[in-house]
């Protein structure tokens, strides 16, 4: 199934952390925290201005995202589980 995210909204999977840290200690499942840091998978178009003008978003597929604890909405499409946020919800994309 595709999805097409409407107006100002983004598709984002996230990007899963490391299961050990730099000292070699393996973090159980449960210490996980969910992580705050995602791939753009697709974008909505933008959203409308006061004069119907349309506003394109400043991120773009395949971008490095991050975003807030509690952005967006989860959902799970081919057993893939995938947040459809808003921009306003990401708080900057990652340079290379």
């Amino acid at each position: 199934m595709k999805i097409r995210p409407l107006n100002d909204r983004v598709l984002v999977v996230r990007i899963e952390e490391k299961e050990k840290t730099s000292g070699g200690i393996i973090i159980p499942d449960t210490a996980k925290e969910k992580p705050q840091e995602g791939k753009v998978v697709a974008v909505g178009p933008g959203k409308w201005d006061e004069n119907g003008k349309r506003i394109p978003l400043d991120v773009k597929k395949d971008d490095r995202v991050l975003f807030g604890k509690y952005s967006g909405n989860e959902i799970t499409t081919e057993g893939v589980e995938h947040l459809i946020m808003r921009e306003d919800d990401i708080l900057g994309i990652m340079g290379k």
